[in-house]
């Protein structure tokens, strides 16, 4: 079975830790689904797909972060027919693909007090480019010399105009 929910139930407290503690406890959540905001005409909120199973076999979670997946739309996003494929065929396969899906065994989700919230197993986060200090150094020397340059010939004309020179 497959059900349309809003992310809130993956993670919120009370009734629904208790309910999705205990379909974890059980084996019956398979895989989450992370959908992008405003797919439904009834609301813009992103919301996520669980996919349960009664004799779900393997001891983990498939996670699967499709929310930055989209076409973007005047009024609505779209999931396009690469996207939808793509969802499927890592559901399918349960394959891995950083910061897009993950499974994650049982022992960790426990270790997370069954929280299922998709942005504490895949991380989205795109790391920082390296910054070259050698290289940004040696081009503000270059700078500095091109302005000392200028600034020197700049000098000359004053001089010639007999005005002042700059500092």
């Amino acid at each position: 079975m497959a059900i349309i929910l809003p992310h809130g139930v993956l993670f919120r407290g009370g009734a629904e830790e208790r309910i999705r503690t205990k379909l974890l406890k059980d084996g019956h959540i398979d895989t989450v689904i992370g959908l992008p905001a405003n797919l439904f005409y009834s609301t813009g909120i992103p919301v996520c797909i669980l996919v349960l199973k009664k004799c779900k076999k393997p001891d983990d979670v498939l996670f699967i972060n499709a929310a930055e997946h989209f076409v973007k739309g005047k009024r609505q996003n779209l999931l396009s027919a690469e996207h939808i494929a793509k969802i499927v065929a890592t559901y399918q396969f349960r394959t891995e693909e950083p910061r897009y899906s993950r499974r994650v065994d049982m022992a960790e989700i426990e270790k997370n007090d069954f929280n299922l919230n998709i942005s504490r197993y895949i991380s989205t986060a795109v790391g920082e480019a390296e910054v070259d200090l050698q290289a940004i150094n040696t081009e503000l020397l270059t700078l500095e010399q091109n302005i000392k340059d200028a600034r020197d010939k700049h000098n000359a004309f004053l001089k010639e105009l007999g005005l002042p020179a700059l500092p």
